[in-house]
């Protein structure tokens, strides 16, 4: 028994060594420069190894985008501990999916590559274990536990391309900020239409 766990906690080991290599090198050369061969050497590891894990590259760019898109999941829903409100919890979990998009790569990762790569119907699969679950919940606690789930989901789908679209405009040089102010307000609007209490006021 002991010795399945450390076979499972070396392999755990060395799928994480190879996303984290791979996730260097899909920045730094983006998806289509990328190869898997710096890949196992950036890891320190062979190409038995990777092909052990991942099937191919795309595989490869799937676990990395997974790992990122769970990272910035975490990061919401940590933000939203100890929130007054449903209002307060949905505009705290705004500011840390901001926040976590900060991180260099990130953007091109999630929003730019993932979706070029991956196809749609993949990254959205992905969101709705990940952030987009998060969102989901935090919108239906707005608008009430007993909300139309298509409302919900539909509701959900635009906020969510709303800080998408924040997001792509910062990193092209706009003033990210304005953009969450009057994301901020929007948020506050819906709820208000709903009886949730403004958190500012």
């Amino acid at each position: 028994m002991q010795e399945r766990r450390t076979n499972l906690a070396r392999s755990m080991e060395t799928r994480a060594a190879l996303v984290a290599a791979a996730r260097a090198v899909f920045i730094e050369r983006g998806y289509a420069a990328a190869g898997t061969p710096e890949v196992v050497e950036r890891a320190g590891l062979t190409r038995g190894a990777l092909y052990h894990h991942f099937a191919d590259k795309q595989a490869l760019f799937d676990a990395v985008v997974r790992d990122e898109a769970e990272q910035v999941a975490a990061e919401i829903s940590d933000s939203s501990v100890g929130a007054g409100t449903a209002l307060a919890a949905l505009m705290a979990g705004s500011r840390a999916y901001f926040r976590a998009m900060e991180r260099e790569g990130r953007t091109r990762l999630l929003l730019v590559e993932g979706p070029a790569v991956l196809g749609p119907e993949r990254m959205r699969a992905i969101d709705l274990e990940t952030g987009g679950r998060e969102l989901r919940e935090g919108v239906r606690a707005v608008l009430g536990m007993d909300a139309d789930a298509a409302e919900v989901e539909a509701l959900a789908d635009l906020v969510s391309a709303m800080f998408d679209r924040a997001v792509l405009a910062g990193a092209c040089g706009a003033d990210r900020a304005v953009y969450e102010t009057v994301i901020d307000t929007l948020l506050a609007m819906i709820a208000r239409r709903e009886g949730e209490p403004d958190p500012a006021g």
